[in-house]
């Protein structure tokens, strides 16, 4: 059984649902592992990563606009706004989505399906840089 851990930063994005499994994929070394699983974690309360259709942009453009009208910015009922109008919703919609995800590896590679991706979803104006924690299981 192997174990290993990286630390990542991803660069700042405004709001929206950012695809980046290529920069995931760049910073950890799946080689040699027959079977494991890969787990990533957001660092953060305001964002989440998650699994998703990849091929269309619209369907980032979807969550986004389904986010925002199901947890909207400044609402009358949110009390915690310390850092403005999007603090208490982004902390909503990140507990909705999940800090994490755990993927499968299989002979070296990601074990996703043809149209899935890795996404980062951020959930403020301004996040700003959001670190990610990888953990690699598997057997050699």
């Amino acid at each position: 059984m192997t174990t290993r851990q990286w630390s990542l930063t991803l660069d700042a994005r405004p709001r929206g649902v950012h695809l980046v499994t290529r920069e995931i994929l760049d910073a950890v070394d799946l080689h040699g592992v027959r079977a494991g699983l890969l787990h990533l974690f957001v660092q953060h309360t305001s964002a989440a990563l998650t699994l998703n259709e990849n091929a269309s942009p619209e369907v980032r453009g979807d969550f986004e606009r389904w986010f925002a009208r199901a947890v909207p910015d400044g609402a009358a009922y949110f009390r915690h706004r310390l850092e403005g109008d999007d603090d208490m919703p982004a902390h909503v919609k990140a507990s909705l989505m999940g800090a994490g995800t755990l993927l499968p590896v299989t002979d070296g590679k990601l074990a996703l399906g043809t149209w899935q991706g890795i996404y980062l979803c951020e959930f403020r104006e301004r996040g700003g840089p959001r670190r990610v924690v990888a953990t690699l299981l598997g057997d050699a």
